[in-house]
């Protein structure tokens, strides 16, 4: 299992990102969340097969089809809590 924080900069917000994050998630199979920040940026936190995660880290670098990515920052997570799905958050 793979546990990553991704922040996607750029025209992210207002596109429907979110939306098609939580669909992309979905469909390969990955857990936890996304959600906006405050600086226009989103945030993810994305779990699963280490396969999955990265073929996940290479959508986000293109994003939904309204969304103009500039930059795409991935951090590995140690925590152990576990999430049972992909949630949007406010």
């Amino acid at each position: 299992m793979k546990r990553v924080i991704i922040n996607v900069e750029g025209k992210v917000q207002g596109v429907y990102f979110r939306r098609f994050t939580q669909s992309k998630a979905i469909e390969l199979g990955i857990t936890g969340y996304v959600m906006n920040d405050a600086n226009g940026s989103v945030n993810i936190l994305a779990q699963g097969a280490l396969s999955a995660v990265d073929h996940f880290i290479e959508w986000c670098r293109i994003g939904s089809p309204q969304a103009q990515v500039d930059k795409v920052y991935v951090q590995e997570d140690e925590e152990d809590e576990i999430y049972l799905d992909f949630s949007i958050l406010p």
